[in-house]
């Protein structure tokens, strides 16, 4: 399935959302394929390209690809980036999968028994634990791998007590326990990152602070690195290469400064320095391609044909013309300064809340963060888009066709932007 899902900032700084497409994709997913394809979705709700100023994709190779054939620029999802970098530097390693392939014998155990699930329900409840039970991950999502052993930790003591009397497919030994635990340490943050990255108010903003926040927390030595310091090394250096190419991403770059809780301070004097340039550019050329009134000027009896008053009036336009843009850029100066000198605002406050109230006294600069502010920078939303589709096709429903079954999800995914009659 290919779905388009469309995002953006009204005039209030209300974020906006609606679901255009979910189509089915039949056939191989080439890249020529998926371009075509969008280019009749976009064509079908007339929106012109140079009104897309990102396109939110996953990691594959053939999205890629198909968004530079189709000439827009997109950005990859946050959270598949770091699925990779964890994988890739703390899954693989033979001890850790060692553990994880473990915990998984032992948790399958107690899923596929309803006995061995009411013996460790006693057991806890005998030790006054909290009863719950055990999470079984999914190989493809690393943070289901996180809450198994997080689960399995915490059942610690009734897991052990369980292992006397009755027998377990694998357990964990001493030093796999205490490995398992330090191991937590390093991906709890990375756990933090992706949750706060699937919310519905997450931006394109918080992509460049949030992984400089990782880089950071992964550089410190901590008592709980013994035994993980190679695999907390190895994350580091994935996360640095996987995420290499976020700071001249001129979506995640704009957006930081636009971004009241961050502006310009997650980077360096060199990129600070960009950063002023970039904008003003922008600024710059937004004003420039706004419309001009024609001042009321008290016009002179002049004769036509008098060449010394043509020429005078060449002088007159020049002059108007550079006095014009040395105006525009004066303040477009004067707007980023000031802005960009006020203290930020704290992480917990909105950043919509700040422009509304701001919008006024940095026009140019609103106009900007509208634009900059409205780019998710995961794809959770049509992730979830794909989970409502098993709700509207099953067993029972399983000659709906797939024009009928986009119809309902349209009507269920856009039902709340129609506004409820007033009684």
């Amino acid at each position: 399935m290919l779905s388009l899902t469309a995002q953006w900032l009204d005039e209030d700084f209300n974020l906006q959302q609606a679901m255009l497409h979910a189509q089915e994709c039949p056939g191989s997913h080439t890249a020529a394929m998926i371009c075509q394809a969008f280019n009749t979705m976009l064509a079908h709700w007339n929106i012109t390209k140079d009104q897309v100023h990102v396109v939110l994709r996953d990691n594959a190779r053939n999205m890629i690809k198909a968004m530079e054939e189709c000439g827009l620029a997109s950005l990859g999802c946050v959270a598949h980036t770091l699925q990779l970098a964890v994988n890739e530097a703390v899954l693989s390693q033979r001890s850790i999968a060692d553990c994880v392939a473990i915990s998984r014998k032992i948790v399958g155990h107690f899923k596929h028994s309803n006995v061995a699930t009411s013996r460790l329900r006693n057991l806890q409840k005998q030790l006054g634990m909290k009863e719950t039970g055990l999470q079984q991950d999914v190989a493809t999502r690393w943070n289901s791998t996180f809450y198994m052993l997080t689960s399995l930790l915490q059942q610690k003591r009734a897991l052990a007590a369980y292992a006397v009397d009755f027998d377990l497919p694998a357990f964990l030994s001493p030093n796999q326990w205490a490995l398992s635990e330090n191991m937590l340490t390093i991906l709890d943050p990375c756990e933090q990152l992706t949750k706060n990255m699937s919310s519905a108010t997450a931006t394109a903003a918080d992509v460049i602070p949030s992984i400089e926040a990782l880089k950071r927390l992964l550089n410190k030595t901590v008592a709980t690195d013994h035994g993980i310091k190679t695999s907390k090394s190895m994350l580091l250096q994935a996360v640095e290469q996987r995420f290499s190419h976020i700071s001249t991403e001129s979506v995640c770059f704009l957006a930081t400064v636009l971004d009241p809780r961050y502006k310009d301070c997650f980077f360096d004097q060199a990129t600070k320095k960009e950063a002023m340039e970039v904008l003003t550019a922008k600024m710059r050329s937004q004003t420039e391609n706004e419309p001009e009134e024609e001042p009321h000027e008290k016009r002179t009896r002049t004769d036509d044909n008098n060449n010394n008053t043509s020429l005078q009036k060449m002088y007159e336009e020049i002059l108007h013309e550079n006095a014009t843009n040395e105006l525009n850029h004066s303040q477009a100066d004067q707007q980023i300064q000031a802005y960009l000198s006020e203290p930020t605002i704290p992480r917990s406050e909105s950043p919509l809340d700040y422009w509304r109230s701001n919008k006024i006294r940095f026009p140019q600069l609103a106009l900007l963060a509208r634009k900059y502010l409205s780019s998710p920078c995961t794809s959770v939303d049509s992730e979830r888009l794909f989970s409502a589709a098993a709700n509207v096709i099953d067993e029972k429903r399983n000659r709906l066709g797939c024009e009928k079954a986009e119809m309902l999800l349209f009507v269920k995914k856009n039902l709340p932007l129609v506004p409820s009659p007033r009684i």
